[in-house]
């Protein structure tokens, strides 16, 4: 892969030859890495491929993808990079892997989170299957400024904690609203934790996953 992510990939077990896969690629939040994700997948990584992707920002005690102009707003110029740079990651990794180009969704966490609502617009409904989206927001300017492909059916599935002292609650239901106003099957999960994943998002994501990929 030519590309500017260190990442680890899994691929399904068993591939039969000449046969396309499903593919979720992961993406972590704010000092974390490419190890955070994955294991959120053992009940399907048997049956798709899954590439977790490291920020390429040193932020201890890992890394970030992003940098942060001011509270809920990230550097415009590093954020339109790295989304650039995940389009071509994903452009790439399906000539290079059977991937099935129908059947292609994101994952994150915070950060990974707002970056999979926002590469939603910026990839649409032609490109991606579907999203999961676990405690974040949709920057005002990729709201109201990126160029926004049509979400009209996507399946997307939101969770956020009523708890969450980093990333406010109603940014979570925000971000539901706008998917909501612009077509998308929303499945939302709010939970009465802080910000993480619970066990039962957990089960309730992977359950999102199947019904949607397999």
């Amino acid at each position: 892969m030519n590309s500017p992510f260190t990442f680890i990939h899994s691929a399904p077990k068993d591939m039969e030859h000449g046969k396309l896969y499903p593919a979720v690629f992961l993406m972590h939040g704010m000092g974390s890495d490419e190890h955070d994700l994955p294991g959120l997948l053992n009940d399907i990584k048997d049956q798709c491929h899954i590439f977790s992707l490291q920020g390429p920002i040193i932020h201890e005690p890992g890394y970030a993808f992003f940098t942060i102009e001011e509270f809920g707003k990230p550097h415009r110029k590093v954020f339109d990079q790295v989304v650039l740079h995940i389009m071509n990651f994903i452009e790439e990794a399906l000539t290079e892997y059977s991937i099935d180009a129908e059947k292609i969704f994101l994952m994150g966490f915070s950060q990974g989170a707002i970056l999979a609502k926002s590469l939603a617009f910026a990839m649409g409904k032609e490109k991606l299957a579907g999203i999961v989206a676990l405690s974040g927001y949709i920057p005002e300017f990729v709201k109201n400024e990126y160029k926004k492909h049509s979400i009209e059916g996507m399946p997307v599935f939101i969770s956020h904690g009523t708890y969450d002292m980093a990333l406010p609650y109603q940014w979570g239901e925000a971000s539901r609203d706008f998917f909501i106003e612009n077509g998308a099957d929303v499945t939302f999960k709010r939970f009465e934790d802080g910000h993480g994943v619970t066990p039962e998002i957990a089960s309730s994501l992977v359950i999102f996953l199947k019904e949607n990929m397999l």
